[in-house]
C-alpha cells in the first residue's frame, strides 16, 4: 500500500456552497446530528470529486471511508440539491431582457452514457443516436451571446432530434421572448422552429440554377459565426465538470446533472 496527498481542484467556497447546501438539505429531512457517516463537508468533497474527476463512485467511496451503496446514496443526494439551483428558462430570458442582450443561442448536445434498456415503435433503441453513433440523452443548451452557459434542459433519449427536444422543453418559453425583442440563433437542426428562431437557410440541392443568392451565403456565414460562441457553453461544462463527458449513472439522471454542473459553474469565479 503507499499513501499519497490529493489536491482537489476546486476553489474553496464551490466546496463550502454545496456543504451549506447539503447541511440545509439534511435539517429539511430531519437527519439527526451525528448520524452519518459524513458531514456535509466530506459528502461535499466526495461529489464534487465525481464530477470534477470522473471518478468511480466505488472508489471515492472508499477514499471516504463508506461502502459503495452510501456512496452513490450521498452522489445522488449531491446532484439533488444542486440541480435545484438551476434556474428555470423564464427567469433566465428575463435576465437578458434587462441585461439588455441582443439574442440568446440555442444548441443540443449528446451526453454519452452507458446503454440503457428501452426501444422505439420500430425497434430502434431509444437511447441512441444514429448522429452521433453512441448512447445518451439529448440535452438542449441556451447561452449568452459570448457563449456563457445561461440554462440547461431535462435530458430526452438520445434518439430524439434537437427540434423535438427543443419543442418539449424551450420554444414556447423562446417564443415569447422574441416577441418581446430577444430572438434565439441556432443552427439548422432548428429549421422549421418557428418565428423568432433565426436559423441559417439550407442549401438546394445540387444544381447551379439552385445555388444560394451570395445575400443568403452571407447571411447564412453571419448566423453560423455569431452562432459559434454557443457552441462553448456544453464544451464549458463538459471540460469543467468532466462528468459529463460520459454518464456511467442512469441516462435518465443526465438532465440533473447537466443542472447540478450549471449551478455549480455559475458559482466557480
Amino acid at each position: 500500500m503507499v499513501t499519497y496527498v490529493a489536491t482537489l481542484d476546486v476553489p474553496r467556497h464551490v466546496v463550502d456552497y454545496l456543504s451549506r447546501l447539503l447541511a440545509a438539505h439534511r435539517r429539511r429531512i430531519g437527519t439527526r446530528r451525528g448520524s452519518r457517516a459524513l458531514g456535509p463537508f466530506r459528502q461535499a468533497v466526495l461529489v464534487l470529486r465525481w464530477f470534477r474527476e470522473h471518478g468511480c463512485v466505488h472508489c471515492l467511496a472508499r477514499d471516504a471511508g463508506v461502502s459503495q451503496a452510501t456512496g452513490y446514496r450521498y452522489l445522488h443526494e449531491g446532484i439533488h440539491v444542486l440541480a435545484e439551483q438551476a434556474p428555470e428558462l423564464h427567469e433566465v430570458l428575463e435576465h437578458c431582457r434587462r441585461e439588455g442582450m441582443t439574442h440568446v443561442i440555442l444548441d443540443g448536445t449528446l451526453i454519452e452514457s452507458d446503454r440503457l434498456a428501452g426501444t422505439r415503435d420500430n425497434g430502434n433503441d431509444l437511447w441512441f443516436s444514429q448522429r452521433h453513433k453512441a448512447f445518451g440523452g439529448n440535452v438542449q443548451f441556451l447561452s449568452a451571446p459570448d457563449g456563457t452557459p445561461l440554462w440547461v434542459s431535462d435530458v430526452e433519449p438520445g434518439s430524439t432530434p434537437d427540434i423535438t427536444a427543443a419543442r418539449l422543453h424551450a420554444l414556447p418559453a423562446l417564443y415569447k421572448a422574441a416577441a418581446d425583442g430577444l430572438p434565439t440563433l441556432a443552427d439548422k437542426g432548428y429549421i422549421g422552429a418557428g418565428i423568432g428562431i433565426i436559423v441559417p437557410t439550407r442549401r438546394p440541392k445540387a444544381r447551379s440554377e439552385q445555388a444560394l443568392h451570395a445575400n443568403t451565403r452571407t447571411t447564412n456565414n453571419l448566423i453560423r459565426g455569431i452562432r459559434a460562441l454557443g457552441e462553448r457553453a456544453a464544451a464549458e461544462l463538459k471540460q469543467r465538470w468532466r462528468a459529463l463527458q460520459y454518464v456511467t449513472v442512469s441516462p435518465s439522471r443526465i438532465g440533473d446533472i447537466a443542472r447540478a454542473s450549471l449551478a455549480l459553474n455559475r458559482i466557480w469565479k
